[in-house]
């Protein structure tokens, strides 16, 4: 695995408004903590998505990048990008693999944390579609399309974004997690992301304690042990 010492930028690749914040907010806050540069980048705005349905499409699309905005500045993230694509219609394209590779060379980062990219038949809540398009695409995106200066060429000739190479994948929502993050000290910063996300959790009963039990069952695996929290993820390198 990389030393921390040496991720000094982490882009955050996911499908929808709050898969971040489910995903990997409590190691973010961690990484804002030690002064790492995190970017996000939502494939889609949610738009299909909400317990509010009195807003049109479009009305949720906006009220949703609202969320993500506040959510990330719950855990000190101001770098936040959208590229629109629609809401439980994603397929990992070759335009996507592009879209994707464009932010990896804008952002240079050290370390990419995305989806799974395999259905996960112990907890299928990370297996949406979308997720593991989006997990597939990132991962084609980091290799070989950001490395390599004549995949999509115009991203070099006609925006001037050198090859990037990143060297680890964090892949969360996996049946097979290799690497548990100790979230305790980050675990309020974390929920306060989650609960940020309005038109998805207010309606549900017992939110933060669901949301605690959840984690303190990751810490318990990892062998953290008690009163502790755990965000899990399967580490890929990719130097």
């Amino acid at each position: 695995m990389l030393p921390e010492a040496e991720i000094n930028r982490v882009l955050v690749v996911t499908a929808h408004p709050d898969d971040a914040d489910f995903g990997s907010a409590g190691s973010v806050a961690l990484f804002v903590d030690r002064g790492v540069e995190v970017t996000y980048l939502l494939v889609t705005d949610g738009d299909a998505g909400g317990n509010e349905r009195t807003l049109d499409n479009s009305g949720m699309a906006e009220l949703r990048r609202g969320e993500q905005r506040a959510a990330a500045k719950a855990v000190g993230v101001t770098d936040v990008r959208f590229l629109g694509y629609s809401d439980g219609q994603v397929v990992p394209s070759l335009e996507l693999r592009r879209d994707i590779a464009r932010v990896i060379r804008q952002v240079r980062p050290d370390l990419v944390i995305t989806h799974h990219p395999d259905r996960n038949y112990r907890f299928i809540a990370p297996s949406h579609p979308d997720h593991r398009a989006v997990g597939g695409a990132t991962l084609d995106a980091v290799y070989p399309d950001a490395r390599n200066p004549y995949a999509f060429p115009e991203l070099l000739k006609d925006e001037g974004l050198e090859a990037w190479t990143v060297r680890e994948v964090w892949l969360n929502g996996g049946p097979t997690p290799n690497h548990w993050v100790d979230i305790t000290d980050a675990m309020d910063r974390k929920l306060a992301a989650l609960q940020s996300h309005v038109s998805q959790v207010s309606h549900v009963e017992g939110f933060a304690e669901f949301v605690k039990g959840r984690f303190a069952a990751w810490a318990e695996e990892a062998g953290f042990g008690e009163d502790r929290y755990a965000e899990a993820f399967q580490v890929v390198p990719t130097a």
